[in-house]
Order: C-alpha cells, then structure tokens, then sequence
C-alpha cells in the first residue's frame, strides 16, 4: 500500500510516497511559489538524488499535476502508475471539536473545512486547496483528512476551557485546541517504541521545538494539555510568535500607538518571539550565535526562550502527577544541545540525571537517549515525522471501511 501525503500551504506543496507495507519513504518534494511567479519550482528527492524543476504553475492542481508526473517519470519517478498509489493524506490544520481522528473526505467533511476556516484562516484554505486539488486530478482516489487538533481532542474540559464567560465557548467555540497534534502524537507513540513500554503505562512531555514551538503533556497515551491554544499564538515563546501574554496589551498598544486590533494581533505574531525580543533574529540559530558573541538582547532572548520552555515542563510533569521520559524534537530540538542542557539544568528534584556529554555528541536525525541510566526520567532526541504520522492514520482509515 503506498500512501501520498499532501501538506497543502497557500502557495506550496509538500508531499511525501510511502510505503506502507514496510514504511518505506519512497519520494519527498515541495512546490514553491505556485500562481506567485512566472516560474513555480519542484524540489524532487527520490532514489538519494535531489532534482529542482523550474516550471510556470498557476494554481495547486497544475502543481499536484506537476508531481504526480515527476513521481511516474521515467529517470526521477518511483513508481510506474498512479494506480500504486492507493489514498492520498492530507494535513489540515483545524477540525474545531467535531473530528477527533482521521476521516475519509466526503461533502460533509469538505464542508466542515470551509466552517472551520474561520477558526485558522491562514491555513484551511490551502488545505482545502489541497483536497481540491487531488479530486480534480485524480477523480476517484480515496482521500483521507488528518487533523492536526484531533490529538488533543482528549484534553479534560478544565485544561481547554477559557475562565471566559461560558457563552463565547456556546456560541463561538472559544477553547484551547492546540497544534501540532500529529507530531506530538508521532513522538510520544515513538518514544514509547523506544523504551519498550505501553503507551497507556507512561506519563511523556513531547517537546516540539521549532520556530512555531508547543509542548504536550501525554498521560496513558492520552494529551491531557497543550501550550498552544485557541490559535498557535498561545505557549511557548517562538520565532515570531509572543507565546503567552496578558490579553489587556491588545488594547494597551492600540490606544497607545493607533493600531487596530489586528495590527496589533499581526505584531504578536510576525514581529514578537524571539525576533522581537532580539530585535534582529528570529532564527534560533542566528540568536545562540549572537548570545555567545555578547549581544544582550539575544542573551535575553536566550534565557527567556529557555525560560519558558523550563516552566511548561514543571506545570505538566505536576498535571500528571510526575513523569516518566521527556523527548524533544523539531528543528530547534532535535539539533541544538545547548537549548536542550539548558533546558535540563537544574531539573534533578524531577530524577532527571542528564548525560552532558551525550547530549553534546548525539547523532543526528535518529532517536537517541539524553540521560544516564541510573535516571529516574529517561530524556530522549526522537526526531518527528509528521508524514508517518498522517500515513499511518491514512491506513488506518483506509483498513476500517
């Protein structure tokens, strides 16, 4: 069974084939600039080769077009006929409180989509294009939709609600509903693989590090809360993003500066974080390099990121009353040692007896454990595969019509 996984942006394409008999990664690629340019490009990896194509594309159908050929073509491609590919996964970002696992598209699930748009407009659109896209190209394939928020469906009712009045969650569906789901879903089901036990016997703290950031606190197998909240605004500081602040500097700033609500908004999201912090950088990168030449604001960006990250940590491992293993991945996670020992210092009242020099030497891109064995908490690098994750829950869906 081989699976295409779609994660559709407003003007992209990532996709991954898989194999599912033996979770293979067969080909992965993204489309970059559709319906921006004259020339769209295609960044196809098949086979250890890496192959960029320059091509004018006007909307998502032509560019699925575009690597559904590349895929069957004859010296790039890894399959013979579209007819191997038995489903298409799709990543989409927001099933409000309705879906709380994979389902197979039908009318009522698109036009669920389109209601939802309203709860993450930057994203469900291009999701929805996505789907659209695949029904458009390839009449007649099964394709399933696999919600980023339904992992954290689970969440009791005093971890999602807002002390709000309880109307805007009647009316409006003000809630937590956190993010990254099939990623943190992926890890904690990987971590638990590693160590050799049931998921439904651990207490995990999946840390997603990356320049969008959150952290899931995972008891029995279940996400019992989340950092991001009604939108991914909420949490952990992040590249662009503030994490966590009092809402009353909404109106603070507009009547202070003559911005609207959504400038203001904007500016929470695309100019705070650690670039706002920094007020240069919003790459993590960029801030450990300029932190250790001196620059104060980056220092302070620094602490404050670690700071956050330290804090969320503790506030699970009491919501669940102690925890058993704690993994980071994501692109800052699972490649910068220096976040991760200074997250870890100072965490031994929690049995954690972190391995250094471990740290400092792991190997990249596998799963690779962080803490000694006479640690009460085992720490794990579990690099995420939110693609696995989708292809997984696509069979899954498809073995049970």
């Amino acid at each position: 069974m081989k699976i295409l996984v779609i994660n559709a942006g407003s003007s992209s394409i990532k996709y991954q084939l898989l194999d599912m008999e033996n979770e293979k990664l067969l080909a992965k690629g993204l489309v970059e600039r559709i319906g921006e340019l004259e020339y769209s490009s295609l960044t196809h990896k098949a086979n250890g080769n890496s192959t960029t194509i320059m091509r004018p594309l006007q909307d998502h159908a032509q560019g699925l077009e575009f690597v559904l050929s590349t895929l069957v073509d004859s010296e790039l491609g890894v399959i013979k006929s579209l007819d191997e590919i038995s489903a298409v996964g799709h990543r989409i970002v927001h099933g409000s409180e309705k879906y709380n696992s994979a389902v197979l598209v039908n009318d009522e699930v698109i036009k669920d989509i389109k209601d939802f748009i309203a709860l993450a407009p930057l994203h469900m659109p291009a999701n929805l294009l996505g789907i659209e896209a695949c029904k458009k190209v390839m009449p007649g394939k099964k394709n399933v939709a696999v919600f980023d928020t339904a992992f954290h469906t689970t969440m009791p009712d005093y971890a999602y609600m807002y002390a709000v009045p309880h109307s805007w969650y009647e009316d409006f569906r003000v809630r937590k509903y956190g993010f990254h789901g099939t990623s943190h879903e992926y890890i904690a089901n990987e971590l638990s693989r590693v160590l050799g036990k049931d998921i439904k016997d651990l207490k995990i703290i999946s840390c997603h590090i990356g320049n969008g950031a959150s952290i899931c606190a995972v008891k029995n197998g279940q996400c019992i809360d989340t950092t991001m909240g009604f939108t991914p605004l909420e949490g952990l500081v992040m590249g662009t993003r503030s994490g966590d602040i009092d809402p009353a500097v909404v109106e603070y700033m507009s009547n202070k500066t003559g911005m609207d609500i959504h400038e203001v908004i904007t500016a929470l999201n695309k100019k705070s974080g650690l670039l706002g912090l920094s007020e240069h950088y919003s790459d993590h990168r960029d801030i450990m390099k300029y932190s250790n030449e001196g620059d104060k604001k980056s220092m302070l960006a620094r602490k404050k990121f670690v700071y956050v990250i330290k804090k969320y940590i503790g506030a699970y491992a009491a919501a669940m009353n102690g925890v058993d293993a704690i993994a980071f991945s994501a692109g800052i996670g699972e490649n910068s040692y220096e976040m991760r020992e200074e997250v870890m210092q100072d965490m031994e009242y929690l049995g954690i007896n972190f391995d250094k020099e471990a740290n400092k030497n792991f190997e990249r891109g596998v799963n690779y454990k962080l803490s000694k064995d006479t640690s009460k908490v085992s720490v794990y690098v579990i690099p995420t595969d939110e693609e696995m994750s989708i292809a997984r829950q696509t069979k899954y869906v498809l073995g049970n019509l």
